[in-house]
């Protein structure tokens, strides 16, 4: 696997880490919806996630990461749409599928 691959995968792992360090254990909905410093690094997060997503499509359209592209369109719709950002849409992101994509990417990272 390329280097700069790896970086790119390193920066997600860093994100998804981030983000899950900002939550913390308890992860409560409540608290990130009426907290906007919280919930704008969490989307500063999602944008990295995102943009490192898609620079290694770029360098390697092949690259087993699942939901790539949706990925990559959330990164859009943060950056683009930021006045319709869903903070409900956000939370299932993060509870239900930063998870999987971090794991995805530790595999990946071991390569």
């Amino acid at each position: 696997m390329k280097r700069e691959i790896k970086k790119y995968l390193y920066d997600i792992k860093v994100s998804i880490d981030s983000i899950f360090e900002y939550l913390g254990d308890e992860r409560n909905f409540f608290e990130y919806q009426n907290n906007k410093l919280l919930r704008r690094a969490v989307e500063r997060e999602i944008e990295i996630i995102g943009e490192a997503t898609n620079r290694i499509l770029k360098i390697d359209s092949n690259i087993n990461i699942e939901n790539s592209r949706q990925i990559v369109d959330t990164r859009n719709w943060v950056i683009h749409g930021y006045d319709k950002v869903d903070n409900v849409v956000i939370w299932g992101i993060i509870t239900k599928h930063l998870p999987k994509l971090k794991a995805e990417v530790e595999e990946l990272l071991l390569n």
